[in-house]
């Protein structure tokens, strides 16, 4: 019986499910802390993709600010070189034919600078597309040299050329746009400042050294000077504005050294000429020379302010890439973080967990079953508690009450098994004393009716008492499956071997429609007479479940075949037959691998067949009849069956002669085998087909103990026809004695031949054999010889077998072996006493 069964650890359609679908709604903790990890992970991930980002783009910033600033520097130096050479050519053009050699040379620095701010415009960095529509300002400086030299164009128009070529460039300010820093910002814009100042002192150098060099303003020319200074004067303060302390330094020591003081005593001659003509003439080599290095001063402070500039822009690049890869680490770390708060909560959830459900699957499938196989085992001792639940080390409190819990469950299902164990033991042996209570009493019953069956007359009573021990028999047979049931052996032992077609009619004597079961072909063997009493209480099971699973005007049949050193007997019935699954149920009751406690009551006989097969190691099986049906086989093994031929001794010719059987197989009250008594002189009485079983007619007595239906002889020598009642009779063959068979195998249905004789008749049948006068009744029926009750003394053979000649001397004893053996003998004795008092209570 099945206590336990293992729990469903996962509700139904818990089976393998999609990706999203485990990943939206988990099953177990794992997945669920899973969830939470890649949801946590996700969520910093994004912040961190989001703060990365903006670093990122900050760095490019700074990166593109500083290429930016390398852009507005070659610009500036393009600007540098081409305010020179717009002063130089305005000079030139003023008519200072000396400044010739030093415009050629100067136009050849503005070319280096263009090509040099080409390649920085090759490089695509920000703010290179302004910087390329300004440089269409400049291509026409070729056209312009040559105007200058052939003196097309005037001074004005040159220097108009020159100053909308700078400007354009000066308008272009790579690098704003991309600057995030205030610092940064500042820094360009005071960047472009100081360029625009210095691009209003080149002008205003290039255009006073062409003022100074024709001594005076020309029309106009004194408002262009004046706006060119307020200019220059508007772009220093902006430069003050966004400049640092260090820089606007920078810018004032240079405005203030020995050159720009002299260029500032020249511009005031300049500013105080306001009717054009100069009031004082001025040097154009010293004007010049001055400025020059005005503006030199001044283009050293902007390499200064875009050294500033570049440096910030390298720290905030080197800051963003720090922040950048910090960032990056704290979002390793936070995953890592995360990570191991996931595997530690996992580890401090799961694994207890996991092992809280391996002991719960210890407790279910080991403990308890071993301890209910250990109440089985040992009636006596009681068996330790199993031990308690454990966790793992470090597990939460939580898993520490479900094991509390567990334990307090497997507390209880020890005490409930225990107690179930207890009672099954209890049942059990209630039911084999209740066995072998009915089994004591059927036997005294048994008894009795055979001391009544040998002193009645009546031919009626008679066939009432034979039927009252076919029903006692049957009795016994259930007597005797109840100790099956509960594990006990039969009492009812031999210890030589019985025919085979005896232990069948044994059988066949334990079954109520015994009339419809023929015996067709059986190899006859023998079988060792400690299974004989189990072999034949399986063919009575087996032959009832036939009987009453079949039509009534039908036969069971029953056949018997050598398979090697095995012997097969088949009991076919031709009845509706059984379903498959049925059929495979059956046959695993009749292996022994269930329990009858937990079945129907109508399959008990299936367990009985079990419970014998298994002790016995008999192979049964139910099939399916190829007509209709089923057929049960039974597969004796080796050591249950023994050949008769090999083990019979010689006989005379007379004893080799067929011989009829007379009386059926009985047994004595005390369970022993009795066979046929056997008649040389007589046929056995035949069933006419009038005469009805339970009749009068003492011819055709009602089988019992003293009846076994099998082979009954006819004088007709073929099988007769079914009976009028329906029922189908076995078959009958008889021979003459002096024409008995000597080819056993041409028989199908052979004539049992005649083994030991009754034990409760070898007085009347050695009687006979010696002339004694038999008492008979006066029906004729031989009368049995009153016995004491409970008599059990050995039965005489009708061929007595020759006297044993001891082999050797018996062995001299000693006192004290005698005393032994005599002891032994006096505690069986006092043993069986006292069982016999208790059966009588």
């Amino acid at each position: 019986m099945v206590l336990f069964r293992p729990a469903a650890l996962l509700p139904n359609g818990s089976g393998k499910r999609a990706p999203a679908t485990a990943l939206v709604r988990p099953r177990t903790i794992r997945a669920r802390l899973r969830r939470i990890l890649l949801v946590s992970v996700a969520m910093v991930l994004g912040l961190l993709a989001i703060i990365i980002s903006r670093e990122v783009a900050a760095y490019r910033d700074t990166g593109s600010t500083v290429r930016a600033v390398t852009l507005a520097l070659a610009v500036q130096d393009l600007v540098h070189e081409a305010q020179r050479e717009r002063g130089l050519t305005n000079g030139l053009q003023g008519g200072d034919d000396s400044l010739r050699p030093v415009v050629e040379q100067q136009r050849a620095a503005t070319d280096n600078a263009l090509l040099a701010l080409e390649r920085a415009v090759a490089a695509r960095p920000a703010g290179a597309d302004q910087v390329r529509s300004a440089l269409t300002h400049v291509a026409g400086l070729s056209a312009n040299r040559a105007d200058v030299d052939a003196r097309r164009i005037d001074r004005s128009a040159s220097f108009q050329f020159y100053t909308g070529a700078i400007t354009a460039l000066n308008q272009a300010r790579p690098g704003l746009d991309k600057a995030r820093d205030t610092e940064l910002w500042h820094g360009l814009q005071a960047l472009y400042a100081l360029g625009d100042a210095k691009e209003y002192t080149g002008q205003e150098r290039g255009f006073l050294h062409g003022v100074f060099a024709a001594g005076g303003f020309e029309p106009g020319e004194y408002v262009r000077f004046l706006d060119i200074r307020a200019a220059k004067q508007a772009a220093i303060t902006a430069f003050d504005r966004d400049a640092t302390p260090e820089q606007r330094a920078l810018l004032i020591a240079a405005m203030r050294s020995e050159d720009a003081v002299g260029a500032g005593a020249a511009e005031a001659v300049a500013i105080a000429s306001t009717a054009g003509p100069l009031l004082e003439p001025v040097s154009t080599a010293d004007w010049w020379r001055q400025m020059t290095a005005v503006v030199d001063l001044e283009h050293e402070v902007q390499q200064s302010v875009a050294a500033d500039i570049r440096a910030r822009a390298d720290t905030l690049r080197d800051r963003a890439a720090l922040l950048l890869g910090g960032y990056v680490l704290a979002a390793l770390l936070a995953v890592l973080a995360l990570v191991a708060l996931v595997v530690a909560t996992v580890r401090s959830i799961v694994r207890p967990l996991a092992r809280l459900a391996s002991e719960a699957d210890d407790v279910a499938g080991h403990r308890l079953p071993e301890l209910i196989a250990a109440w089985h085992r040992d009636a006596d001792a009681d068996p330790a508690p199993p031990p308690p639940v454990r966790v793992s080390a470090g597990a939460g409190e939580e898993i520490v009450s479900v094991a509390q819990a567990l334990d307090r469950v497997q507390t209880t299902a020890f005490d409930l098994a225990s107690e179930q164990a207890l009672l099954r033991r209890n049942t059990t042996e209630s039911l084999a004393n209740l066995g072998r209570r009915n089994q004591n009493l059927v036997r005294r019953q048994l008894g009795l009716i055979s001391e009544f069956e040998r002193a009645e007359l009546d031919p009626t009573a008679l066939s009432n008492l034979f039927e009252l021990d076919h029903l006692a028999t049957r009795m016994r047979r259930n007597a005797e499956s109840l100790l099956v049931l509960v594990g006990e052996a039969s009492p009812r032992r031999w210890s030589e071997p019985i025919p085979l077609s005896d232990v069948i009619r044994a059988g066949l004597s334990e079954v109520d429609d015994y009339r419809r079961v023929v015996l067709r072909r059986v190899d006859e063997i023998a079988v060792v007479g400690s299974a004989v009493s189990e072999v034949a209480h399986m063919l009575a099971e087996l032959i009832e479940n036939g009987l009453s699973f079949s039509p009534p005007d039908l036969e069971v049949e029953i056949y018997g075949r050598r398979t090697g050193q095995r012997y097969l007997i088949a009991i076919v019935d031709h009845g509706v037959g059984m379903p498959p699954d049925q059929l495979a149920i059956a046959n695993a009751r009749l292996r022994g691998e269930a329990d009858f406690l937990v079945a129907p009551t109508r399959f008990l006989g299936h367990y009985v067949v079990g419970r014998l097969a298994r002790r016995l190691g008999v192979q049964v099986e139910l099939t399916i009849s190829p007509v209709s049906g089923v057929v049960a086989r039974l597969l004796l093994p080796p050591d249950l069956v023994v050949d008769q031929r090999a083990e019979q001794p010689a006989l005379t010719a007379k004893d080799t002669a067929p011989q009829k059987i007379s009386a059926p197989l009985t047994r004595e009250s005390d369970g022993a085998a009795i066979l046929p008594h056997v008649s040389e002189d007589s046929p056995a009485p035949v069933r006419q087909s009038g005469d009805a079983p339970g009749s009068a007619n003492p011819a055709w007595p009602t089988p019992g103990r003293h009846h076994r239906p099998g082979p009954v002889a006819s004088t007709t020598g073929h099988r007769s026809a079914p009976a009028t009642n329906g029922a189908a009779t076995c078959e009958r063959q008889s021979f003459p004695l002096d024409q008995a068979p000597t080819d056993r195998t041409a028989d199908p249905s052979p004539v049992v031949e005649a083994t030991n004789p009754l034990p409760g008749n070898a007085s009347r049948i050695a009687d006979e054999a010696n002339g004694t006068e038999v008492q008979r009744t006066r029906n004729g029926l031989v009368k049995r010889n009153r016995k004491a009750r409970g008599h059990t003394g050995a039965a005489e053979s009708v061929h007595p077998a020759p006297t044993r000649q001891p082999s050797a001397a018996l062995a001299q004893r000693s006192p004290d072996e005698v005393r032994g053996i005599l002891a032994g003998f006096r505690a069986g004795h006092q043993r069986g006493a006292s069982n016999t008092q208790e059966d009588r209570r």
